[in-house]
C-alpha cells in the first residue's frame, strides 16, 4: 500500500491559498454573468488565461509540443475541462447561489472515484471508497433537496447542469491519464485552455454574439479575476501543490473552497443558503474524509 504524503506548513498555506482563489471565483463569474452571457464567460476565462499560460511557457523556456496526437489530448481535455464543466457551471449560477454551486463543485472527487474504477484496473472501489462515495452521494441528495425535482423548475435544472460539469471534471481526470501523460503541467495547462478557446470563442460568437471589451468596470474586474488570477495563475499553483502534497492530499482543497465561496456570496452578494445545503455540505465533507484516507485510518483493523 503507497503511503500518503504528509502536508507541509507551505503546502498547506499554498493550498488555501488556492482555495480562496478558486472560491473567490464563484463570486467572479457571477458578478459578470449581470452583464455578459454565460458562453461569453467562458470565452473570456480560457482566451485570456490561454495568452498568459503561454507566456509562462515562453518565459520558462519549454518546448512546445509539434505532435498531433498531443494536441489532440489537448483539445480533448479542453472540452472535458473547461468547456463543458465552465458552461454548464457558468449558467447554473444564473439560477443558484454561487455558495452552492461550489458546493456541489465539490462532488468532483466522488465522481472521479467511480469513473477511475471503470477505466482503470488499478482503481478498484474498495469498502472505504464505497462508504466514501455512498455519503458523497447523500451529501449532494440533501444539498439538491430530492424533494424540489418533483417540480422540476429551473433551479434543479440549474443543480443537475453544476452536476454535469462535475461529471465532465472526472472524466477530463481519466483524459488526461491516458492522453497527456509526461507533458510538463504548464504546457499541459497552456495547451487545454487554448484548445477550449478555439471551441468557445466560434461558439459563445454564434450563440451570444461577438465579445467586446466595452464592458462596465466591474465586469471587466471580474473576468480579469477569474481569467488571470482563477484559472492561469490558479492552474499553476495547483499543480505547486500538487507536488509538494500529493494528490491524496490535494483532494482537501475540495473542502476548502466552499466555505470561501459561501461567505463571499453572503457579504457581496447577500446569498443566502437553505440549511440542508449546509447538511449536505457536513456529509459530503465527511465522504471525501473517507476517501482521503484519515478518518478510515482511525478505525481498528478489523472495522475497515
Amino acid at each position: 500500500m503507497s503511503t500518503q504524503k504528509s502536508i507541509s506548513s507551505r503546502a498547506w498555506a499554498e493550498m488555501l491559498l488556492l482555495a480562496a482563489i478558486w472560491g473567490a471565483s464563484f463570486l467572479s463569474i457571477r458578478i459578470a454573468l449581470d452583464e455578459v452571457g454565460p458562453l461569453t464567460a467562458v470565452a473570456h476565462r480560457v482566451g485570456w488565461a490561454a495568452l498568459a499560460l503561454w507566456g509562462v511557457v515562453w518565459l520558462m523556456g519549454l518546448p512546445v509540443p509539434r505532435d498531433p496526437k498531443i494536441w489532440l489530448g489537448f483539445l480533448g481535455m479542453g472540452v472535458l475541462n473547461n468547456v463543458i464543466p465552465f458552461a454548464l457551471m457558468s449558467w447554473g449560477q444564473l439560477h443558484i447561489e454561487t455558495g452552492l454551486t461550489s458546493i456541489l463543485n465539490a462532488a468532483t472527487a466522488i465522481f472521479g472515484v467511480i469513473i477511475a474504477a471503470l477505466f482503470f484496473a488499478d482503481e478498484r472501489i474498495t469498502a472505504r471508497k464505497a462508504i466514501g462515495v455512498g455519503l458523497g452521494f447523500a451529501g449532494v441528495a440533501m444539498a439538491i433537496g430530492l424533494e424540489n425535482l418533483r417540480s422540476f423548475d429551473l433551479r434543479s435544472l440549474a443543480q443537475l447542469a453544476v452536476i454535469g460539469g462535475t461529471i465532465s471534471y472526472a472524466l477530463a481526470s481519466v483524459w488526461a491519464r491516458k492522453r497527456l501523460a509526461g507533458q510538463p503541467p504548464q504546457v499541459a495547462a497552456a495547451g487545454m485552455v487554448t484548445g477550449s478557446t478555439l471551441i468557445m470563442l466560434p461558439l459563445a460568437w454564434m450563440v451570444e454574439g461577438p465579445l467586446t471589451l466595452n464592458l462596465q468596470t466591474d465586469t471587466m474586474v471580474a473576468i480579469g479575476y477569474y481569467a488571470l488570477i482563477g484559472t492561469a495563475l490558479a492552474y499553476l499553483l495547483y499543480y505547486r501543490v500538487l507536488a509538494m502534497a500529493g494528490s491524496g492530499n490535494l483532494m482537501l482543497v475540495t473542502l476548502l473552497i466552499p466555505p470561501f465561496a459561501i461567505v463571499l456570496g453572503g457579504l457581496v452578494l447577500h446569498e443566502t443558503l437553505r440549511a440542508s445545503a449546509y447538511g449536505g455540505f457536513a456529509l459530503l465533507a465527511l465522504g471525501l474524509l473517507v476517501l482521503d484516507g484519515r478518518i478510515w485510518r482511525l478505525l481498528p483493523a478489523r472495522a475497515r
